[in-house]
């Protein structure tokens, strides 16, 4: 009976390969000339395929089988000339508030000198040997995992992959196993807002390893708040309740924070959050709580805040706006002391939202608010690591 139907399966393979090659010289012949920032990046896919081993996936953008937007390709020009630069000058101070994509518009003169720092390193990859660097285990579970999710149209390129293959050969003298952390924190040090479009399973897990049990201060919430009783759930009410009064206590701002405080170390948790008003992040063991006066970085509060379901924003002063595409409806929030940083992501797309620079040793506490009277804000333990959001068959096998 198998050997019946492999006379059906094999003809239907060879017509969705047929139909795939076809789809892709159309797609080949509309296409418009490539320019020389896109010329230039498919040339750097050559170099770094050459030298490292199972990159294979490098192939789609040497093939301009992926080719970037021109301005996505002047900005990843100019983003990774700046880490080039950084490791060469360790010592000098380099802007972490750089918009890329703003800058990748406003100077020709940065962009030829990016495109020349970038050839002087060159010069040392193309000086090794063909197929001789091994980006690791790790690294190469990733790039196996960005394609996979770029053919399903997850991905809208494969730039994830390439500049993690660029930061790999750059730094070819540390521990393989670290390589996929290290690139994370370098993108959200470069990058505050979306630096990852989807965080690959390997770097995903390491982020949920840090998961903590957090639970609600019952005597820091605002008096209208109503608490669930395992303190993990929290929705405005229409009663104020009679409750001890405290330096302590939001009397103001409908907000409560974590049972326990931070100083070292990595924790991250999840929270579901309303659709029309909330602010998740973290606030300082010092800042004042009572009162309307504005949480933000000045008055020592680093959050996110959605306000009337659309104005998305970072509490920085003056406030840094957020894109729409962003708001997530469960937000993960990685502490992480040992980087100083704190990150925000969408933890049902595994997307990279917003990351501030941590400074000082001040303990600090989860924080949570909210305005809506129906939908709870619900504190919830990150997926266990190694769970599969793949629909259907795993591509981890």
């Amino acid at each position: 009976m198998m050997q019946c139907l492999q006379f059906l399966v094999e003809p239907a393979k060879n017509i969705t390969v047929k139909l795939k090659e076809s789809r892709k010289r159309a797609k080949n012949e509309k296409r418009d000339p490539l320019d020389e920032s896109q010329l230039f990046i498919v040339q750097l896919a050559k170099d770094l395929r050459r030298v490292c081993q199972r990159a294979e996936v490098l192939d789609h953008i040497s093939s301009c089988e992926d080719v970037w937007p021109s301005l996505t390709c002047r900005a990843a020009t100019l983003e990774w000339a700046a880490l080039l630069e950084s490791k060469k000058h360790p010592e000098q101070v380099w802007s972490e508030c750089v918009v890329w994509g703003d800058l990748a518009v406003s100077s020709e003169v940065d962009m030829e000198s990016a495109r020349r720092v970038i050839i002087s390193w060159l010069k040392e990859i193309r000086a090794i040997p063909e197929q001789t660097v091994w980006p690791g285990e790790a690294v190469v579970t990733m790039l196996d995992d960005l394609e996979a999710q770029w053919r399903r149209g997850k991905e809208a390129t494969l730039q994830s992959a390439m500049e993690l293959v660029f930061y790999t050969l750059l730094h070819c003298g540390l521990e393989k196993d670290t390589i996929p952390q290290q690139w994370l924190m370098w993108k959200q040090r470069s990058q505050k807002i979306g630096a990852i479009p989807y965080i690959p399973h390997t770097v995903w897990d390491w982020i949920c390893e840090a998961g903590v049990e957090v639970t609600l201060d019952l005597d820091t919430a605002n008096p209208d708040l109503l608490i669930s009783a395992d303190e993990r759930r929290m929705r405005c009410g229409f009663e104020r309740k009679d409750v001890t009064n405290s330096h302590l206590r939001f009397d103001g701002w409908w907000c409560a924070v974590g049972m326990e405080g931070y100083t070292r170390g990595r924790h991250y948790w999840e929270v579901d959050v309303g659709e029309m008003d909330w602010r998740v992040g973290v606030a300082r063991e010092s800042a004042l709580r009572k009162g309307f006066k504005s949480l933000n970085t000045q008055t020592g509060y680093l959050t996110l805040r959605l306000e009337r379901g659309t104005e998305f924003k970072a509490l920085t002063v003056p406030f840094t706006a957020l894109p729409g595409r962003l708001i997530p409806r469960r937000v993960g929030v990685l502490l992480d002391h040992h980087a100083g940083q704190l990150s925000f992501y969408d933890a049902h797309a595994r997307a990279h939202i917003y990351t501030y620079g941590l400074d000082g040793q001040e303990k600090l506490y989860p924080l949570f608010g909210t305005t809506e009277i129906i939908k709870d804000l619900v504190i919830r333990p990150p997926a266990h690591p190694g769970t599969c959001l793949c629909p259907a068959m795993c591509v981890w096998g």
